[in-house]
C-alpha cells in the first residue's frame, strides 16, 4: 500500500511539471501586441490603422506598424526628394502621392473632392487629423517598419521619407516574426 502512495505522488509530480510547463509556454506565445500590414495608400485605410493604432496604444499595448507597397505614399514628406534614381523609380514618384495630404479615398474619391470632404468633417467633428494621429503615434511609441523591398519597388528612397521617432527598415521576415508574437494581426 505504501509503494502505491510512493508512485501517486511521483506521478502527480510529473504531472504537475508538465502542466508548468504548457502554462510558461502559453505565456510566453504571445505579447499583448498588435502587429498591422499596411499596403494600401487609401486615406480611409491609413486613418483606420492610425485610429486602431492609438487606441491600442492607449491602452498600454505595443503597436508595431508594417508599411509596404502603395502605403509608402503616406511615409513620403513632400518637403524631400532623393537623388540618384532611375527612370522607373523617377516614374513611380511622380505617380504616386507625395504624403499624407495627397491620398486618395479607396471609395467616392470624387475627383480629389472626397478626402477633401472626409479632412473637412474629421475637423468638424473634432477627429484628429492624419498629421495628428503621426504625432500621437509617435508619442506613444508605436513603432513603423518599413518594407526594404517594396521601397525598391515603388521607388522611394529613403531620404524621402517623413521623419518620425520609432522609424525602422526591415523585410517581410520581420514582420511575420512579429505577427507570430502579437496577440493580434491585422491587414490594411
Amino acid at each position: 500500500m505504501e509503494k502505491s502512495t510512493t508512485v501517486s505522488i511521483e506521478q502527480l509530480q510529473a504531472q504537475l511539471t508538465d502542466l508548468q510547463t504548457k502554462i510558461e509556454r502559453l505565456e510566453n506565445a504571445r505579447k499583448d501586441q498588435l502587429s498591422i500590414a499596411v499596403v494600401s495608400g487609401d486615406l480611409d485605410k491609413i486613418l483606420a490603422a492610425f485610429v486602431i493604432s492609438i487606441g491600442a496604444a492607449a491602452m498600454d499595448t505595443q503597436v508595431k506598424l508594417f508599411f509596404s507597397f502603395w502605403a509608402l505614399s503616406a511615409l513620403r514628406d513632400p518637403k524631400k526628394s532623393a537623388t540618384g534614381k532611375d527612370f522607373i523609380s523617377k516614374m513611380f514618384g511622380f505617380m504616386l502621392p507625395n504624403g499624407t495630404n495627397k491620398l486618395k479615398l479607396s471609395k467616392m474619391n470624387m475627383g480629389g473632392m472626397g478626402p477633401k470632404m472626409i479632412r473637412y468633417l474629421m475637423k468638424k467633428q473634432n477627429v484628429m487629423s492624419l498629421e495628428t494621429m503621426f504625432k500621437e503615434a509617435g508619442e506613444l511609441g508605436i513603432e513603423i517598419v518599413i518594407c526594404e523591398m517594396s521601397m525598391g519597388l515603388m521607388g522611394i528612397n529613403k531620404e524621402e521619407i517623413i521623419d518620425y521617432p520609432h522609424l525602422s527598415y526591415a523585410g517581410a521576415a520581420t514582420y511575420v516574426a512579429d505577427a507570430g508574437e502579437s496577440s493580434i494581426q491585422l491587414f490594411i
